[in-house]
């Protein structure tokens, strides 16, 4: 099984706990469709700006791991190689101003992780929240930093599942991986 299938099914494995979580808390009318699972973009502008938008990936095909096996939902996988990192930040951690080099998808598995984008926008990331960095090359304007901020929340440690794609180009559009 190819490393995109294997993080697909991590992800909905993930996603799908907390869809559930969700769907028993939210009114009848704020329900999504499944599947639909929400994620962060974090995206630069043509102006090198960096943003946070709130994206729903809806667009899956039924497809199943094993001959004659149940039949699961599958996105469409970003192709290229790619690597895995488990990455745990001690407790109180920040990581400064700084710019994703590459495509690369965050998933928080313990602990809570901030990220702020140029724009101001700021999101919390909880375990089986889904962030999409995509901030390559951003532009500074004037004294401003660039890239993104991020850190841990509280006074626990941070565990990120990193999943980075090498030759993915970032789409400088928001909610473009539906």
């Amino acid at each position: 099984m190819s490393i995109q299938k294997r993080f697909f099914l991590l992800l909905s494995a993930l996603s799908v706990s907390a869809l559930d979580t969700a769907a028993h808390a939210a009114p009848i009318e704020d329900k999504p469709s499944f599947p639909t699972i929400s994620y962060w973009d974090n995206w630069t502008d043509p102006q090198g700006t960096t943003h946070l938008t709130k994206c729903k990936m809806s667009t899956f095909h039924e497809d199943s791991i094993t001959p004659g096996g149940d039949k699961i939902m599958f996105s469409s996988p970003h192709d290229g190689p790619a690597s895995v990192t488990l990455r745990v930040q001690p407790p109180h951690w920040k990581g400064g101003w700084n710019e994703s080099h590459q495509v690369q998808w965050i998933v928080p598995l313990s602990g809570i992780y901030f990220v702020k984008a140029m724009d101001g926008t700021s999101v919390e990331l909880n375990p089986g929240d889904i962030l999409l960095s995509e901030d390559v090359a951003p532009i500074a304007h004037g004294s401003d930093p660039k890239g993104h901020l991020s850190g841990n929340v509280g006074d626990a440690a941070v565990a990120l599942q990193v999943l980075q794609f090498g030759d993915a180009a970032p789409s400088h559009i928001p909610c473009q991986w539906q």
